[in-house]
């Protein structure tokens, strides 16, 4: 703009109501001339009035991504038109999630196999997949007992894929000294080895003290707070020292 349009503009907007809306107004505010319109109380509150609204709506919106699928149904009706982009937004986000679920939560039970399954069930289990592998034989009765216990913490953990084969048809000429042997894989990559009777224990092993043995090596997620094998040797330790003569006792014998 030059000096010359400045002066002339101003000439003209000194006969100018500068609150007025018009058109002519708006162009003198946009070039500077005349400052900004002054806001009625009215407008004011309309626009605290809209910011409240924008408030509320992404309020709504939030609670979204807390709903389960069923919630988003349930309250589906509660919404306006325009969230119905966002619910189907995050349902797609819970069913996808959901599905993620169902797909880790699939075994639940322990599947044998051959040395022909091996690099399929193990190696390639997938992404995110916990193995554990037994290798066993028939007639040793540690192999029998891990066996059970297994079951019962397949069945616990669907998660986690649980396998058992017969040792020689896994790896030939696999020693029976080594039996019973587990095998925790990830991935593809082996994250623990327990081989032979005297990791275990022997025939007193409890199913809870392989699920701590197991949650150590995070194949599992345990619920139990601490080892029990640690329980029970305390139990043990208690049982002996109270068999035991206190020194009162041997300072009567004595007398």
């Amino acid at each position: 703009m030059t000096p010359w349009q400045h002066k002339l503009i101003c000439h003209q907007t000194a006969y100018i109501d500068p609150n007025a809306d018009t058109e002519w107004n708006d162009i003198l505010r946009k070039k500077g001339v005349l400052p900004p319109k002054e806001r009625t109380q009215d407008e004011v509150e309309e626009e605290a009035l809209e910011k409240q609204i924008v408030l509320e709506q992404s309020s709504v919106v939030k609670t979204y991504e807390s709903m389960t699928l069923n919630e988003l149904d349930e309250n589906e009706d509660d919404f306006s038109e325009e969230d119905e982009a966002a619910i189907e937004m995050y349902r797609q986000k819970r069913l996808a999630e959901w599905k993620a679920t169902q797909i880790k939560n699939c075994f639940g039970e322990v599947v044998e196999i051959s040395g022909q399954d091996y690099i399929k069930e193990v190696n390639k289990a997938g992404e995110g997949i916990w193995v554990v592998l037994h290798l066993y034989k028939q007639g040793v009765p540690l192999c029998t007992l891990i066996n059970q216990h297994l079951s019962e913490l397949a069945r616990k953990f669907p998660q986690t894929k649980f396998l058992k084969s017969i040792s020689t048809t896994c790896i030939p000429n696999y020693p029976d000294r080594n039996l019973p042997t587990i095998f925790v894989y990830h991935e593809g990559e082996m994250k623990a080895q327990y081989i032979g009777p005297l990791v275990f224990g022997g025939m007193n092993l409890k199913v809870e003290e392989l699920e701590w043995r197991l949650s150590e090596s995070g194949a599992v997620k345990t619920d139990l707070e601490e080892n029990p094998k640690k329980q029970i040797e305390d139990k043990l330790m208690s049982s002996i020292r109270s068999t035991l003569p206190t020194r009162k006792d041997s300072d009567s014998e004595e007398n």
